[in-house]
């Protein structure tokens, strides 16, 4: 298993590109959260808190630290997961829900001397 080096400093991205499984429908969905605003997605909502990115001479890697909650009509809101989730194995700390799932696909870094993100 690769590790981090103490010379290979994570970027800090400003969102995260996320991708969700609605298993009822079997429909995919793509969408981008930034770091401290919720996102919808079915019942849940979705808050980043923290999003790494590996630099690019570096094996590929993004993390981030996320907090879904359920909001179900009628019910209170609960707190469904809170923590890392890697881009690289979705599978380690992955959300555990009988209708959706939620995995980190990559960390948006914007460049301050360009409009671009990646």
């Amino acid at each position: 298993m690769a590790s981090w080096s103490s010379e290979t400093l994570a970027l800090e991205g400003r969102g995260v590109l996320l991708q969700g499984l609605d298993k009822v429908t079997a429909r995919i969905s793509k969408f981008s959260a930034s770091i401290g605003v919720p996102v919808t997605f079915g019942t849940l909502e979705i808050t980043a808190w923290a999003c790494h990115k590996k630099p690019p001479e570096a094996p590929p890697e993004s993390s981030a630290f996320l907090e879904v909650r359920e909001k179900q009509e009628g019910a209170p809101i609960e707190l469904l997961f809170s923590g890392w989730m890697f881009a690289s194995t979705p599978g380690l700390s992955a959300l555990q829900h009988p209708v959706y799932d939620v995995w980190v696909l990559d960390c948006k870094i914007w460049d301050e001397n360009s409009d671009s993100n990646g």
